[in-house]
């Protein structure tokens, strides 16, 4: 199984990004704040974990690589390194649940250490991982940080959804669009992480998650197959109430650590997505606004259960039943 990204030492198919990361640096011109935008799980937060361990160590390597075994990469990937700090949604005290967004007090303390000296003598870098989950308030925090940006430090943005950045904040990044693996890749990637998996599962693996291995990895974790069969006899036709209920039972099950909720409506907005871009393509055929506004109502849905806790049985009701509404 894959590591996370501050950890993982491997990065397959941004070959452009890289280049455009390195030549940046090695020329001078490293731009205060880039946003590396594209799909969920393609390697963007690994990416700028990768860039920031390069920068951090002093390396020269035109790939963006480190060695593994270099104190540098350890302290990365254990989060203890100076100078460096990660913005991302966290662990609210209180609640003791993942907070639904990022708020300001995390973006002032990644401003507060911005403006500290480098502990090592080179750069201090902030990655903010999921820039979309910003609040309002946060995003203003950070849009300020980077009209005022301080000497030797760099901001690392990741977002899997641009547009709900401000546009002041995406004007004033340098734009590093990542697109979805292809499929040789994705191949590659699963017969190394996942060996024991069978070649039907892996190309079935492959068509599923569009370009993302870590959807890949998520589906081959969570029963995806299954999921993504179930997410199909809701796509076809209206379900009779008696089968909604028993989808929804046996989505919202958790068994030994495993949540197919996400996989779930992961799989049912991206399978949602590909049919109106498939009418788009095709003339425009049916109610493509109310499909857009659908695919993000049931994100907005996904996000609010996640993250209040909601009742994940219901929400999967509720989702069902408006897919045949309009």
């Amino acid at each position: 199984m894959t590591q996370e990204p501050r950890a993982n030492p491997h990065l397959q198919g941004h070959e452009g990004a890289v280049g455009a990361l390195y030549h940046a640096a090695m020329g001078g011109r490293l731009h205060h704040g880039w946003l590396l935008a594209g799909p969920p799980g393609i390697g963007k937060a690994t990416l700028a974990f990768r860039f920031a361990r390069w920068l951090l160590a002093g390396a020269e390597t035109d790939d963006l690589s480190l060695d593994p075994a270099d104190p540098v990469f350890r302290r990365v990937a254990a989060a203890t390194h100076p100078d460096l700090f990660t913005v991302e949604r966290r662990v609210n005290e209180k609640t003791d649940r993942l907070q639904s967004e990022i708020v300001i007090k995390t973006i002032q303390e990644a401003s507060a250490f911005m403006r500290l000296t480098p502990a090592e003598g080179g750069w201090r870098v902030v990655v903010v991982d999921g820039a979309e989950d910003m609040n309002p308030n946060a995003a203003n925090a950070l849009l300020k940080l980077l009209e005022e940006p301080p000497p030797r430090a760099i901001l690392l943005l990741t977002c899997g959804a641009p547009g709900r950045l401000l546009p002041t904040i995406r004007s004033r990044c340098r734009f590093l669009p990542l697109a979805a693996l292809p499929d040789e890749t994705m191949r590659a990637l699963l017969k190394d992480y996942l060996p024991a998996l069978g070649f039907d599962e892996r190309e079935a693996l492959t068509t599923l998650s569009e370009g993302s291995i870590g959807m890949a990895l998520k589906l081959a974790a969570e029963d995806g197959l299954a999921l993504a069969g179930l997410v199909e006899e809701a796509l076809a036709a209206p379900l009779k109430p008696a089968r909604v209920a028993q989808i929804a039972d046996l989505v919202a099950r958790v068994t030994e650590g495993a949540d197919k909720f996400e996989v779930f409506f992961a799989l049912l907005r991206a399978r949602l997505a590909a049919r109106t871009r498939a009418q788009a393509r095709a003339g425009g055929g049916g109610n493509l606004a109310a499909q857009v506004a659908l695919w993000q109502e049931f994100g907005k849905l996904e996000r609010e259960v996640i993250g209040l806790n909601l009742d994940k049985r219901a929400a999967i009701t509720v989702a069902l039943g408006q897919l045949h509404s309009s």
